[in-house]
């Protein structure tokens, strides 16, 4: 019985042989990373804003149509 398994403090810090410290670590990163992508994402279209275009329209088809 002297092969028996030794953990050490390395070892409950690793990602490949700790899952319950993995897991957690890419939910928070997973987490930033949709959030930061909806914060740049906001504050781009709040800059840029959206510009209503203005059309040319016939005479003919708008609310009050003139005739010739």
């Amino acid at each position: 019985m002297s092969q028996d398994l030794h953990t050490t403090e390395e070892a409950q810090k690793d990602i490949a042989t700790n899952w319950v410290s993995s897991s957690r670590f890419f939910f928070y990163v997973s987490v930033f990373a949709l959030l930061a992508l909806v914060v740049g994402n906001c504050s781009k279209v709040f800059s840029s804003g959206f510009k209503k275009p203005n059309p040319e329209v016939n005479t003919s088809s708008q609310y009050k149509p003139e005739y010739k």
